[in-house]
Order: structure tokens, then C-alpha cells, then sequence
């Protein structure tokens, strides 16, 4: 089993800037990707971002957080992050970590218990 903790949400007013933190651990040797979702009442879990674990760290987005959102990684921490600058009142959601064991692809198969970030206007 892989285990997943995020932290660093909180309240911040538009415009401003949060980065949050996702560190791994148990079966880690599993993960070949992590990334981030966001959730609103009502409203499907939303992909944000991709990375891989591997020595190139492929990333991908979302083009509601392209340009302003940037996935990184510390694999000898077993941490992955999401520094989000620009926050609109829009970004309020809930955000998950995920871990995704796909070789190809990506297929979230572990989730973090998510942390809450509120941007006032």
C-alpha cells in the first residue's frame, strides 16, 4: 500500500501564491507517477497535474492551471509539490494527491485525504 499526505492549504487572497506538499510513503517502489486534483461540491474530481517519477519527470496540465500552477518533485524525500501563484476565487477547492502505478498513461490508484484552499477576492 502506498500512503499519501498532503498539506500546506489554507486561506489566501487572489492573486496571492500557496505550495502544497504531498510525501509518499510505504510501497513507494509502486509510483510511477503522482499528481494533483482539485474538487467542488457538486463537481467531479478535477486533474490538475502529472509528474513522473522517472529521471525526466514528465509533467503535464490542466489548461485551467497552465501557466500558473507548477508540479515538481523531490524523490529523495519521496515528496511531490504544487506551487500555485495567481490564485483566483475559482481555485477554491479541495486538493488531492494521487499516485498513479501506470507504466503508459496515467491512472490514479492512491489518494491523499486532501487539504482545503480558499482564495478571497
Amino acid at each position: 500500500q502506498v500512503q499519501l499526505v498532503e498539506s500546506g492549504g489554507g486561506l489566501v487572497q487572489a492573486g496571492g501564491s500557496l505550495r502544497l506538499s504531498c510525501a509518499a510513503s510505504g510501497d513507494i517502489f509502486k509510483i510511477n507517477a503522482m499528481g494533483w486534483y482539485r474538487q467542488v461540491p457538486l463537481q467531479h474530481r478535477e486533474l490538475l497535474a502529472t509528474i513522473t517519477l522517472s529521471s525526466g519527470g514528465r509533467t503535464t496540465y490542466s489548461d485551467s492551471v497552465k501557466g500558473r500552477f507548477t508540479i515538481s518533485r523531490d524523490n529523495a524525500k519521496n515528496t511531490v509539490y504544487l506551487q500555485m501563484n495567481s490564485l483566483k476565487p475559482e481555485d477554491t477547492a479541495v486538493y488531492y494527491c494521487a499516485a498513479s502505478e501506470a507504466s503508459e498513461g496515467w491512472g490514479a490508484a492512491y489518494w491523499g485525504q486532501g487539504t482545503q484552499v480558499s482564495v478571497s477576492s
